[in-house]
């Protein structure tokens, strides 16, 4: 262990707080627990463990050597080397939340050019930059919600097509709230596949929110604009779960009027990393700054003439009063922020619309070819963006065991999350795919149902 006091100040340290050594620190504990046996491996020396440690990763496959078709949330899209060479300096890779925030004005402006991105990105007026993932923004979007009308209405209408994974979150969040109750997904038992414009006879003036996604789980895209004219006619509020690189050709959620963006931020230059650490981005209206949660930063002149950088708004109540605080999320996410501002600013406009172009390309290439095979079908003929739903010959476990020794991640399968939808894969194409890797998989799949 490594202790970075010296000897003196140790002793001035337990002087101070009126004990004679460090051992009386652990008195509380009893003697049985204080050095338990850990049956430990004898120590190795760093070159030893380095062999041990590239040994373990070579059993590790990933997307470097398999070719992926694997989606449902998480996307193997191609990163800029730009990307980790600037976020793994040290002053950004060891950087903490600051609490004195205008000395970090490096951080602050990071935090802030991320801010506008998202803005632009999602057709909205504001951005923060605090949260973890898609599933936990999604969440504060309701919470959201349900402060803006200070409990008065209690019902929040979730789409069935909605990751499966977010709505899981989103009770989790909410299960201690009195008088609130979810609608439109029956308890996730609904059919994904409901045309989610069968949620507008729900709205009413109890609804606080109603939660859509664009492009939804299966991948499908829907002009949401009726269902937000019929929301906000109602009092309610509307927010949309996005995928940030569909943007790149969709029309943003702000164009058709939603109050609420959020979404998942690992496609903007974050590697799938088995899971995480991944980026939630939230972008909501300008009359709704008050209730968003996390940190907003401004840009201002300081008593020089000069521009700087501030922390213009988080609610301390988060820090110091949590029994009142609507939310308690308090981190920035702030390395994770950075990476997706510099893989923005990498691409630019045209060239996020030049990705999304390219997977929207290569996904309908894919699927018009496995819509072909025979047993094979595309489940849905509503337009997709990268992601589409095949039904399968077989069940979809036994053909990915298979894909895999052929050195192919397959797609999703549905049934795990929906046990109506048996033989269901869920396909997901970027535009690392090639057409070659897209051929590689449907003889694949010919061969492994018809071999």
């Amino acid at each position: 262990m490594f202790a970075p006091h010296t000897q003196s100040e140790i002793e001035e340290m337990l002087k101070s707080i009126g004990v004679k050594s460090v051992s009386d620190l652990f008195v509380d504990i009893p003697d049985r627990y204080r050095y338990p046996s850990l049956n430990l491996p004898d120590a190795m020396t760093e070159m030893e463990i380095m062999a041990e440690m590239d040994y373990l990763a070579q059993s590790n496959d990933s997307t470097k050597n398999l070719v992926c078709f694997l989606g449902a949330g998480a996307y193997n899209h191609f990163i800029p080397a730009a990307v980790n060479a600037i976020i793994q300096r040290g002053e950004f890779f060891t950087a903490y939340t600051p609490y004195q925030p205008e000395i970090s004005q490096g951080t602050l402006q990071a935090i802030f050019e991320y801010q506008s991105l998202i803005s632009s990105l999602t057709g909205m007026d504001i951005s923060n930059a605090s949260h973890y993932d898609g599933a936990t923004a999604s969440a504060e979007a309701v919470i959201m919600a349900y402060h803006n009308f200070r409990g008065k209405r209690s019902k929040v209408i979730l789409s069935p097509s909605i990751h499966p994974q977010y709505r899981q979150v989103i009770r989790t969040y909410t299960q201690g709230y009195n008088n609130f109750y979810l609608v439109g997904d029956h308890d996730g038992t609904a059919d994904p596949f409901n045309n989610p414009f069968d949620l507008v006879p729900l709205i009413d003036q109890n609804t606080a929110l109603v939660l859509l996604q664009y492009p939804d789980f299966l991948g499908r895209i829907f002009d949401f604009s009726s269902i937000v004219t019929k929301a906000h006619e109602s009092g309610a509020l509307v927010a949309i779960i996005c995928n940030p690189i569909a943007l790149g050709i969709l029309h943003p959620p702000g164009d058709y009027g939603a109050d609420i963006a959020v979404g998942e931020g690992q496609p903007l230059g974050l590697s799938l990393s088995f899971g995480g650490p991944y980026l939630g981005f939230f972008a909501t209206k300008r009359e709704l700054v008050r209730k968003i949660s996390g940190r907003l930063v401004g840009e201002t002149i300081d008593n020089d003439g000069k521009r700087a950088y501030v922390l213009t708004l988080t609610a301390r109540e988060q820090h110091i009063r949590r029994e009142k605080a609507t939310s308690n999320i308090c981190t920035n996410q702030g390395l994770m922020a950075l990476a997706s501002t510099v893989y923005m600013c990498l691409l630019g406009k045209q060239g996020l619309k030049q990705v999304a172009n390219l997977c929207f390309q290569k996904a309908h290439f894919a699927a018009q070819k496995i819509n072909s095979l025979p047993g094979f079908s595309v489940c849905s003929s509503a337009p997709f963006f990268n992601e589409f739903v095949v039904c399968c010959p077989q069940p979809v476990d036994e053909i990915n065991a298979q894909l895999l020794e052929k050195g192919i991640i397959g797609g999703y399968n549905l049934e795990k999350d929906f046990p109506g939808l048996k033989n269901n894969m869920l396909i997901a194409v970027t535009e690392m795919n090639s057409r070659e890797e897209i051929d590689l998989l449907c003889h694949a799949l010919e061969e492994i149902t018809h071999g």
